[in-house]
């Protein structure tokens, strides 16, 4: 027999049926269960790999194309058959996309802080798409600098990145509505890791987290119109957005405009070790691979069932994304030991 008999069930037979019954009701609920799992796992990734059709007949939206994700998204969007309009904050940009492509690609000035420069391509746009609408509108665009401790930062410091990262989004999506509305398409915001983990100071995580809070709500209010909104959070990767340069530059510079009174708080030494902190960050965590973010950002627009939410990176996935679900004093105990702490106190 498979189970062992005790001195009692030798005794009461009876006792030792309903021992076995039990078992065998054990083990058949785990078996159920394994089944159910693999089944459901396996309907998700054959219906998660069902994809639309006639992408030559579609048109999408990119913002933030003079590099980084953008850049590449509308490169791979274009080689697979889309009408790509690519909304570039530069000419030169522009020119750059324009010479990497083909002849369907289309490219248009956009500044997302001009209500007057987002009004402008939308009709540009709308001439564009005709009747068809527009299938895909991705808010990419993005900075995140200024950045550092939030004592540092002024009121100006914030809306110079709530400006492109908050506002931009909401502008975009608001004003373009009509034209996917039109298509029964898809809005793709990119959001952050640190739109779930607020890990430093400065606007962008505060963009980030409202990115992530607009995207809900849109999304809940305009399901009914089969629009789908989906939310990409990429891990550190290496784009302009991550450029050690710009963010050391801007560091001395928050520094530089402190009082006496708030650098001696702080100590001779915080700023150089602020600094060595990102450059551990940046060096050790930064992905080049930003294939991993376009081809969620592919998949959003192609997948005839897309992902609420996208996570891109080892890290937004063994890191971020996990710390996001841990209490609050365990988040402060972790950057605490990551960051510098001030020589002196105040």
């Amino acid at each position: 027999m498979f189970f062992q008999r005790s001195e009692d069930q030798k005794n009461n037979p009876e006792s030792y049926m309903d021992f076995i019954f039990n078992q065998l009701g054990e083990k058949a609920w785990l078996y159920i269960t394994a089944t159910f799992i693999v089944i459901w796992f396996l309907v998700w990734r054959f219906r998660d790999s069902l994809e639309i059709e006639k992408f030559h007949e579609k048109y999408v939206f990119v913002t933030g194309c003079d590099s980084g994700f953008g850049n590449l998204l509308c490169k791979k969007l274009d080689r697979k058959g889309f009408r790509v309009l690519a909304g570039c904050l530069t000419e030169k940009g522009a020119d750059d996309l324009k010479r990497a492509t083909g002849p369907y690609l289309k490219t248009v000035l956009l500044d997302v802080t001009s209500q007057d420069s987002i009004q402008k391509t939308m009709e540009w746009t709308k001439k564009e798409v005709g009747e068809k609408g527009l299938w895909g509108l991705v808010n990419n665009a993005g900075r995140s600098l200024p950045m550092g401790p939030s004592e540092w930062m002024t009121v100006e410091d914030y809306h110079s990145t709530l400006k492109v990262n908050m506002n931009g989004v909401i502008a975009m999506s608001t004003i373009f509505l009509p034209l996917v509305k039109k298509a029964r398409g898809r809005i793709v915001n990119v959001a952050s890791v640190l739109g779930r983990v607020a890990a430093n100071g400065g606007g962008y995580c505060i963009s980030k987290f409202a990115v992530e809070a607009f995207s809900d709500i849109l999304r809940r209010d305009i399901h009914h119109f089969g629009i789908n909104v989906c939310i990409i959070e990429p891990g550190f990767f290496k784009t302009a957005v991550t450029s050690l340069d710009p963010i050391e530059r801007e560091l001395h510079r928050l520094w530089n405009k402190l009082s006496p009174e708030v650098k001696a708080s702080y100590g001779d030494q915080y700023l150089e070790k602020y600094i060595k902190v990102q450059r551990l960050i940046m060096n050790a965590v930064c992905d080049s691979d930003l294939a991993k973010v376009t081809n969620c950002m592919e998949h959003a627009l192609t997948a005839a069932y897309p992902r609420t939410r996208y996570s891109a990176g080892w890290d937004a996935k063994l890191l971020w994304l996990p710390l996001s679900y841990m209490p609050a004093c365990v988040v402060d105990i972790g950057l605490k030991l990551v960051l510098p702490r001030p020589s002196k106190s105040a």
